[in-house]
C-alpha cells in the first residue's frame, strides 16, 4: 500500500516528518518498507510553455520557442511526436538533474542549438506502468494554469513523500486512506476529518433500468447506480497525480474514479458502460463450465465453476473481484455508466486469482476483507465524484441483492484479563483512553466492560484481540519485562518422533549419511519407483519444469543425488532420506494429496575399497538386505521379502517387495540398468519404506516372560527343492508348520547339481 503523505495530511491533522511517522506505526503494528521521495536527485525542472513548434525537415524533430519564464524564450530542440504549440511541458533546464542523475547540458542537434530539454514522465524516473497512455510515448502535457518558470514538483506533486506500508492480513484495513488515517489518529491521539460529498439525484429511478439478484453464496451483497450522460475525458491534474503516487495507472474520469474509491474507502469498485449491456438484468453466479470471458487486458480467459461472474442476459461481462471485461469496458464513446460495489467472498476470489495468476488491487482487497460498513458510502461518494467530474446525472436509488451486517461488533473483557497478559498495573482510565483514541465505544468497569468495535476493524472479534489493541496503542515499549505465569510440564516426544530419532540413529550406525532433497519434481520422476502410482498433484504455477509436481518417492530425489556426487569423482556413497511423498486418489486440481512419512536409503560403489591385503567390496543385494534388516532388527519388527518383476525402474531378478501382514509397505532392490544409464550413475541399491506402517508395527511397552528352562537346540536340515522355490517361500512353509518356541531359521548353504 503506498500512501501519499500530503492527501493523509488532509485527513489527519499531523506534522511530523515522514520518517519520524514511519518508525512509529512500525512500532505499533504496521509495518512501513520505507519513504519515497519521487523529487529526489531531479533538479532544475520548471513549466514551459511552447510558444511555436516547427518541424526541422527530413527528421523527426521539431525546433520550439519555449517560456520559461525568463524575459527570453528558450530554443530547444524536442523529438517527442506530441509536441505543438500553445502546450505548457516539462523543461529540464541546462544543469538540470533527470532520473539516473542524468546532467542536462547546452548541446547542438543537427546544428540547432538546444538551450534545455522537453521532458516526458519516463525521464523524471516515473515507471511506464503508472504514466498514462496518451503520454507513454511522449512529452507529458501539464494543466493550462501552470505558470512558465515555476518548478514542475507541485503540479505533478513530486514533492509528496510516499510511505509504502507492507500490509499483513490482519490488518487489510489499512488497505484504505480512511484506514490509515484511523491508525494515525490513534497513534497521535488526533481527530480524522472525512470529506462528505452532497449527492444529487434526478427524479429518474434506477431500479427501471438495472435489475440485480445473486445465484451463489459467494456473493453476499452486491450493489449498483445508473449514472448517465457522463463525459469520458483525462481526469484533473491532482487525480491523475494521486493515482501514480498510488502506483496506478490513470485511464479516464470514470475508471479514476473508481480507482479513487478504491484507494480512500478500501472499496473495490467497477465501472459498465450501460449501452453495451444486452439486457437489463445483472446476475452475479457461479460460473459454468466451459465459459470464456475476455478481461480488461485483452486475455480470453477460460472459466470454470469455482469462478464467481457477474452476468448480463446471462453472458458473463466480469470476473467477479477480479477484473472487468473487455465486452463493457468505458470507452471514449461511453455515456451511461453503472457502477458497482460488491462484497465477495474472499476465498473465491483466491482461487480464481491463484488459478489464472490474475492480481489486481481489487482481488487484493477482497481477499483479505473489505468493510461492510462502507459498501453503500463508497458508491454514493463515486456517483457524486462523477456528478463533479463527468458531468453526470445519477438515477434515484440503489439497485442492490444481498446484505451484510454493518453494526458495530461487541467484545467484552475485563481490567484483570488485559493487566494478567501484559504484565501491567493499568487502570480503568488507561483503557478509556486508548478506545478513545481508537474510535471505539466502551461501556462497564473494571470488573467487566464492552468494547463497541466498528466495523472498520474486522480483525478485531475475541478478548485477545483488545488486549492487542490497548498494547500497541498504550506502548509496547511501556510494558515491563515480566516472565510468564504458567506451570511446569514433563515434555515428552511423539511415537512418531521417537521413532525417526530411532532410524536416524540406526542408519547412521550403519554408514549411512542423511541428505534432504527436493520434495517438488518432474512429473515422470513423481510417479517413478513407487509399486502403486497415484494421481500427479502438479504445481499451477510452478517456477521450473524441474519442480512442477510433488513426489511420490523419494528414491528418484536420491539419484539425482548420487549422479551430481558420481559426476564429481565421489562414487562410494550410502545415503538416507526421512521425509514426507504425497498420494494423492482424488481430484489433484480440488484436494489435497494424503502426505505419508517415509524412509529411504540408497547405496552404490564399494563397501570396502582395495588394499594390499583385501579385495574390493562392491555394494550387492544381500548387502543393502542386510542393512534394511539390521535396521527392522532393532526395531523389532518382522517383515517378509517378496520378489516382484513389476516395477518398472527396478531390476527384475533383483528387486524384492517388502510386505506386512500380507500389506506392501516398501521395496528393496537395485536400480534397473537402463534407469541408471539415464541418471548416469554406476549400480545402484535403494530401498523405501512406509515410516507409517513401521510406526503401527511397533510394539508396545515390554512385558517379562520367564525364561525358558530347556537349553537351546539347533537342526540342520537338508531340503531338495526345485531352483523354482524362493527362500522366503522355505521361512513361510516352516512358520506355518507350528512349531513351538521356534527363535530363528537361517539359510546357511547352498548346492547346485
Amino acid at each position: 500500500m503506498l500512501v501519499s503523505y500530503k492527501w493523509l495530511k488532509e485527513l489527519v491533522d499531523i506534522d511530523v516528518p515522514s520518517h519520524e511517522l514511519a518508525e512509529k506505526m512500525s512500532t505499533t503494528g504496521i509495518e512501513v518498507e520505507g519513504v519515497d521521495v519521487p523529487a529526489e536527485g531531479l533538479s532544475k525542472l520548471v513549466v514551459g510553455h511552447v510558444l511555436s513548434c516547427e518541424d526541422v525537415p527530413e527528421t523527426h524533430l521539431h525546433l520550439c520557442q519555449v517560456d520559461t519564464g525568463e524575459e527570453e524564450s528558450r530554443q530547444i530542440v524536442c523529438g517527442a511526436p506530441n509536441i505543438t504549440a500553445g502546450i505548457k511541458v516539462i523543461v529540464a533546464l541546462p544543469g538540470a538533474r533527470i532520473a539516473d542523475n542524468y546532467k542536462i547540458k547546452k548541446g547542438k542537434i543537427r546544428g540547432m542549438e538546444s538551450l534545455g530539454m522537453i521532458c516526458s514522465l519516463q525521464e523524471l524516473g516515473l515507471p511506464d506502468s503508472i504514466i498514462p497512455k496518451e503520454y507513454s510515448d511522449g512529452i507529458q502535457i501539464l494543466p493550462e494554469d501552470a505558470v512558465p518558470g515555476e518548478s514542475i514538483f507541485p503540479y505533478l506533486d513530486l514533492d509528496d513523500e510516499i510511505i509504502e506500508l507492507s500490509i499483513t492480513p490482519n490488518r487489510a484495513d489499512a488497505l484504505s486512506m480512511r484506514g490509515v488515517a484511523h491508525e494515525v489518529a490513534a497513534i497521535y491521539d488526533k481527530s480524522v476529518h472525512f470529506e462528505d460529498k452532497v449527492l444529487t439525484e434526478s427524479d429518474k429511478k434506477a431500479a427501471d433500468l438495472i435489475k440485480v439478484a445473486i445465484a451463489s453464496d459467494n456473493v453476499l451483497t452486491y450493489k449498483v447506480r445508473v449514472v448517465e450522460n457522463v463525459t469520458i475525458k483525462p481526469s484533473p491534474q491532482w487525480l491523475q497525480n494521486l493515482l501514480m503516487n498510488a502506483g496506478i495507472r490513470p485511464i479516464n474520469n470514470v475508471v479514476d474514479v473508481t480507482n479513487y474509491v478504491l484507494l480512500y474507502f478500501g472499496q473495490p469498485m467497477h465501472a459498465f458502460d450501460l449501452d453495451k449491456f444486452e439486457g437489463k438484468d445483472i446476475l452475479a453466479r457461479q460460473a459454468k463450465a466451459g465459459e470464456k470471458l475476455v478481461t480488461l487486458d485483452g486475455e480470453a480467459r477460460d472459466l470454470i465453476e469455482e469462478d464467481l461472474v457477474i452476468t448480463v442476459a446471462d453472458k458473463p461481462v466480469a470476473l467477479a473481484g477480479v477484473m472487468g471485461g473487455a465486452a463493457t469496458e468505458i470507452d471514449a464513446s461511453s455515456k451511461n455508466v453503472v457502477l458497482e460495489a460488491a462484497v465477495f467472498d474472499g476465498k473465491s476470489i483466491r482461487k480464481t486469482s491463484s488459478r489464472l495468476n490474475l492480481r489486481s488491487e481489487s482481488s487484493s482487497r477482497f481477499e483479505k476483507g473489505v468493510n461492510y460498513a462502507d459498501v453503500v458510502k463508497a458508491l454514493d461518494f463515486a456517483a457524486a465524484m462523477l456528478t463533479e467530474l463527468a458531468d453526470g446525472t445519477v438515477l434515484a436509488g440503489q439497485v442492490s441483492a444481498g446484505a451484510v451486517p454493518t453494526d458495530d461488533i461487541q467484545v467484552s473483557t475485563s481490567l484483570d484479563y488485559v493487566n494478567v497478559r501484559l504484565g501491567t498495573d493499568l487502570v480503568f482510565s488507561d483503557i478509556e483512553s486508548v478506545f478513545a483514541r481508537l474510535g471505539f465505544g466502551l461501556s462497564g468497569n473494571d470488573q467487566k466492560f464492552t468494547v463497541s468495535v466498528p466495523r472498520r476493524r474486522w480483525d478485531i472479534s475475541i478478548q485477545a484481540d483488545l488486549v492487542e489493541e490497548i498494547a500497541r496503542i498504550y506502548g509496547y515499549d511501556k510494558l515491563p519485562t515480566t516472565l510468564p505465569e504458567a506451570a511446569g510440564t514433563v515434555g515428552e516426544l511423539t511415537k512418531s518422533q521417537k521413532l525417526r530419532r530411532k532410524i536416524r540413529s540406526l542408519a547412521e550406525g550403519s554408514g549411512l549419511s542423511e541428505i534432504i532433497s527436493y520434495a517438488l519434481t518432474t512429473p515422470e520422476k513423481a510417479v517413478a519407483f513407487t509399486p502403486n502410482p497415484s494421481k500427479v498433484t502438479e504445481l499451477m504455477w510452478p517456477m521450473t519444469v524441474e519442480r512442477s509436481a510433488l513426489r511420490q518417492n523419494i528414491v528418484s530425489g536420491m539419484l539425482d543425488t548420487i549422479a551430481y556426487n558420481v559426476a564429481r569423482k565421489s562414487n562410494n556413497l550410502a545415503l538416507y532420506e526421512i521425509g514426507k511423498v504425497f498420494e494423492q486418489t482424488a481430484d489433484p486440481k480440488k484436494d489435497l494429496p494424503k502426505e505419508i512419512d517415509t524412509f529411504a536409503f540408497a547405496l552404490t560403489g564399494l563397501v570396502t575399497e582395495k588394499d594390499f591385503q583385501t579385495a574390493a567390496t562392491p555394494v550387492d543385494f544381500f548387502y543393502a538386505k542386510g542393512v534394511l534388516e539390521a535396521i527392522l532388527a532393532k526395531l523389532e519388527i518382522s517383515v517378509q521379502f517378496v520378489a516382484t518383476k513389476e516395477m518398472a525402474n527396478m531390476h527384475p531378478g533383483r528387486t524384492a517387495l517388502i510386505e506386512r501382514d500380507g500389506q506392501v509397505i516398501g521395496y528393496l532392490g537395485q536400480v534397473h540398468p537402463q534407469t541408471a544409464k539415464l541418471y548416469d550413475i554406476p549400480e545402484t541399491y535403494v530401498a523405501e519404506l512406509n515410516l507409517n506402517a513401521l510406526e503401527a508395527a511397533l510394539k508396545s511397552d515390554l512385558v517379562f516372560e520367564d525364561i525358558t528352562k530347556f537349553p537351546a537346540v539347533s537342526r540342520d536340515i537338508a531340503l531338495l527343492l526345485s531352483e523354482k522355490v524362493s527362500h522366503q517361500d522355505i521361512l513361510d512353509a516352516i512358520a506355518a508348520s507350528g512349531v513351538k518356541r521356534l527363535t530363528k531359521v537361517k539359510l546357511f548353504d547352498v548346492y547346485a547339481g
